[in-house]
């Protein structure tokens, strides 16, 4: 097997996972947000940029991840029970960073957003791991398909209550709604959460692709056999996603079905030329920055939402005028010289080099913080 021969990891898959953490850490933090390129926007509601794949595309690599990592530990014969605690200890941790981050640095507990981005990581990652532990693909796939037309049903069947059947528009979608009554003011916007409870169904069928293309890719001596398949698969995910959209249409906040299908789609069909670039071709200088970020994802996606948080907090007096840090930096050293959406691009890559060059030591000691 293709590693990494510092960390005995598949360079394939660091790789994908750090082009997936990179494009987090550049959609999330722009110069300004008056200013985007619209393919680094999300889209308004119904639609799929290429910003709303880079979500789906982690949970899917965290499903490939399981599988690998627990085949190897099932080979080695660790018991199933001290692998689940692992797993769930692991969950915890993750979504307790999650909750750091959502209060950093005041945590105001009246107000803290308690669903989020590592939240649904935990969550994807601590159910469809334990599934793993005790099921096979058979099972995997068929629970996959059962959670995606089962969410396609429910919203379809199920009204919110003073809305109506199949209503996908806020304030009135299911979704939103059972938000609003878990959640109250620990949400991200008053209406709706994006990483809500309900839309999390859906997100573990994205996992469970993952699963499944870690079965793939598992399972196949050759890398030209896991390229070509995931490559097809991929093909189909992308046209079931499209075909679905006229009567489900995708939707990042909402993790439609066909979204779930189409982003599914595109993951399995980058992750397939990851294995054809990397592994097949045995091209890889290019991906070292990539190597970076996908040996240490967890670590590069909290100590920058940290650094911006504080660059965003930090007060600076500029021209008789209170400004944060990040807006003195912007304006002073980006939108000075050029037009507001590249400045805001260039700033956002900036900021990904920053985070680049520190945990590039890590990388050349072949540290990986475990959780």
């Amino acid at each position: 097997m293709d590693t990494n021969t510092a960390t005995g990891r598949r360079v394939s898959l660091d790789v994908f996972r750090g082009l997936t953490v990179a494009g987090m850490i550049v959609v999330n933090n722009p110069g300004t947000w008056s200013a985007i390129y619209r393919p680094l926007k999300h889209a308004e509601w119904h639609g799929c940029t290429p910003t709303d794949l880079v979500f789906p595309f982690f949970l899917f690599i965290v499903g490939v991840a399981i599988d690998l990592s627990q085949s190897k530990r099932k080979q080695r014969g660790d018991p199933r029970r001290a692998l689940l605690f692992q797993v769930l200890r692991r969950a915890a941790i993750i979504f307790a960073l999650g909750l750091f981050l959502n209060g950093f640095p005041f945590f105001d507990l009246a107000t803290i957003r308690v669903p989020g981005v590592l939240q649904r990581i935990a969550i994807c990652y601590a159910v469809v791991a334990a599934l793993n532990l005790y099921s096979g693909p058979r099972l995997q796939a068929g629970l996959a398909f059962a959670l995606m037309f089962g969410y396609w049903v429910l919203l379809d069947f199920v009204k919110a209550p003073g809305s109506w059947f199949g209503n996908l528009e806020l304030p009135g979608t299911l979704p939103a709604w059972v938000d609003r009554g878990v959640f109250g003011p620990h949400k991200w916007k008053p209406d709706y959460d994006p990483e809500g409870l309900l839309s999390t169904i859906p997100a573990i069928a994205t996992t469970i692709w993952g699963v499944m293309a870690g079965h793939w890719v598992g399972s196949w001596r050759t890398r030209f056999a896991e390229m070509a398949g995931l490559l097809a698969c991929g093909l189909a995910g992308i046209i079931l996603g499209l075909a679905w959209d006229r009567s489900f249409p995708m939707n990042k906040a909402l993790w439609t079905s066909s979204f779930v299908a189409f982003t599914a789609g595109w993951a399995a069909i980058v992750l397939g030329l990851c294995v054809a670039i990397v592994d097949v071709a045995q091209w890889r200088r290019w991906a070292t920055p990539f190597l970076v970020f996908g040996m240490n994802p967890i670590l590069a996606f909290v100590g920058s939402g940290v650094l911006a948080r504080v660059l965003g907090l930090v007060p600076i007096t500029d021209a008789g005028r209170q400004v944060s840090l990040k807006t003195f930096l912007y304006e002073h050293a980006f939108a000075s010289w050029t037009e507001p959406k590249l400045a805001s691009l260039l700033f956002a890559l900036s900021f990904l080099t920053v985070c680049f060059l520190a945990l590039l030591p890590l990388y050349r000691r072949g540290w990986a913080v475990r959780i």
